[in-house]
């Protein structure tokens, strides 16, 4: 199914090395571009891709190769690594090897190495893949290079990795189906893992992430529903009963002791020239992790050097529409988030979600939460914060297996909101604990604690809390 190779290089791939690599295909093969530039495509004789290249990607931070492809994906030292990824054609095998031999080619002349080292045609990429005869299925996905099949109601996209990312080829791939009132559907291997932010948007939308198993055939990865090719689409299959199976294979066990910390929050800035956005979430993650974000970007991986500056300036060449960037932590303290900026009538709002992975014998950072609930309050203008605790696993990432859902552990309300609920409202409520006032007394925001995070007794907390700022009655 592997049809994605990377190269990882030493040095930056300029315009002759790229055109090198891909002289791997001889010269049968025509070279043209798409997404305004953005993909290098390799094309049979008559304009159809067999391989598309994305524009490279410089990865500053040690690490976010390897959290992604795995430790052997690490190169020697400490400097920067480019990251060039090519992609082939379903269905045509010679695509595969031009692929490898493209990637092989380009690690021979900057040094580096190739993702996966077996790929097709690495081997012998000092000599040009025989393509002679071959041509590219024509699809109206081209212009989409990461869909491998197109319908009326799905985008299926193959994938084989350690963990699925959320790359800029699925980005746009998910836009574009979200456009056309398709679902994307990313089919792979049962080993495969979603990465966070891949999972996050996969939930987000009525895409679909389909497991092969060898006993039931497909299956749901995030709710273990059996699947069907159906009616041009992978949906639920029916027993006789009209009910939708789970697959055996999703009901393994979580693992034992690992935990995930998940804190989601919005924060409400009036649009001044001065503004500067990325405040509130670098204060939690200073707070939650002992310093700041290490890397961010649109996409995975994310490879830029964390800066605020950069994220306003790029919010701001896109305004009024929305901002979507993820940000990444170290591999001694796994910390992803996900960061949306969005221009509304009231001001820039950011909506953000950043999850913090722990290991058997360490205790998630839960005593400095009233602290960065005050922080929020007092200087970055909170308007909700909800902190959550779920069995999970440490690095984040999101196996084809049963996780129990996050179990919330405190809530808090921002100036605005407890102004709407009223003060004293907002000050006395129904939970064994008072709540804690944060930030100045004049326009306080209050944070509320739903439990231990460990039962499903703070949902009912959360429940009764909701209801009493709302004002309804009891249930």
């Amino acid at each position: 199914m592997t049809k994605d190779v990377i190269a990882l290089t030493e040095s930056m791939p300029d315009a002759l090395s790229i055109l090198a690599g891909l002289l791997a295909g001889g010269p049968d093969l025509r070279v043209e571009t798409a997404g305004e530039g953005a993909v290098v495509q390799l094309c049979d004789a008559e304009g159809r891709p067999l391989v598309s290249i994305e524009v490279p990607l410089l990865l500053q931070i040690p690490g976010e190769a390897a959290r992604l492809l795995g430790s052997g994906a690490e190169l020697s030292g400490d400097g920067p690594v480019w990251w060039v990824e090519a992609r082939a054609a379903a269905g045509v095998p010679q695509a595969e090897q031009l692929a490898g031999a493209f990637a092989a080619r380009l690690t021979m002349l900057l040094g580096g190495r190739v993702w996966p080292p077996d790929a097709p045609g690495t081997a012998g990429a000092a000599r040009p893949v025989d393509v002679s005869g071959i041509t590219a299925v024509p699809a109206p996905a081209a212009a989409q290079p990461a869909v491998d099949m197109l319908t009326d109601k799905a985008a299926v996209v193959l994938q084989d990795r350690p963990v699925i990312p959320m790359t800029s080829w699925l980005t746009e791939a998910l836009r574009a189906t979200v456009e056309s009132d398709r679902s994307l559907q990313i089919v792979t291997p049962p080993h495969c893992r979603l990465s966070l932010p891949t999972r996050t948007l996969l939930e987000s939308t009525s895409s679909r992430w389909v497991v092969q198993d060898e006993r039931c055939g497909y299956y749901d990865g995030l709710t273990g529903a059996v699947l069907r090719w159906q009616d041009d689409a992978f949906s639920p299959a029916r027993d006789e009963n009209g009910r939708t199976p789970v697959a055996d294979a999703f009901t393994q066990g979580p693992p034992v002791g690992e935990r995930q910390l998940i804190v989601s929050f919005r924060t409400l800035h009036r649009p001044t020239a001065n503004l500067v956005l990325g405040g509130a979430l670098e204060a939690a993650w200073q707070m939650l992790t002992g310093g700041p974000p290490v890397s961010w970007g649109t996409s995975e991986p994310a490879g830029l050097t964390w800066s605020r500056r950069q994220l306003t300036e790029l919010a701001y060449e896109r305004a009024p529409r929305p901002t979507w960037t993820v940000a990444v932590g170290t591999p001694q303290r796994p910390a992803i988030a996900t960061l949306r900026v969005i221009r509304t009538p009231e001001g820039v709002e950011e909506d953000i979600s950043l999850t913090v992975g722990y290991g058997p014998g360490e205790k998630p950072a839960l005593e400095p939460l009233p602290a960065l609930a005050d922080e929020l309050v007092a200087r970055h203008g909170l308007q909700t914060m909800m902190c959550q605790l779920r069995e999970a696993r440490r690095d984040l990432s999101a196996p084809p297996r049963f996780e129990h859902p996050p179990l919330p552990y405190a809530f808090v309300l921002g100036p605005a909101e407890v102004r709407e609920a009223g003060r004293d409202i907002a000050s006395m409520t129904p939970l064994k604990e008072h709540p804690v006032q944060l930030g100045p007394s004049a326009r306080p925001g209050f944070y509320y604690r739903l439990g231990d995070g460990d039962t499903a007794e703070s949902w009912i907390a959360l429940e009764q809390l909701m209801r009493h700022l709302r004002g309804a009655p009891p249930a």
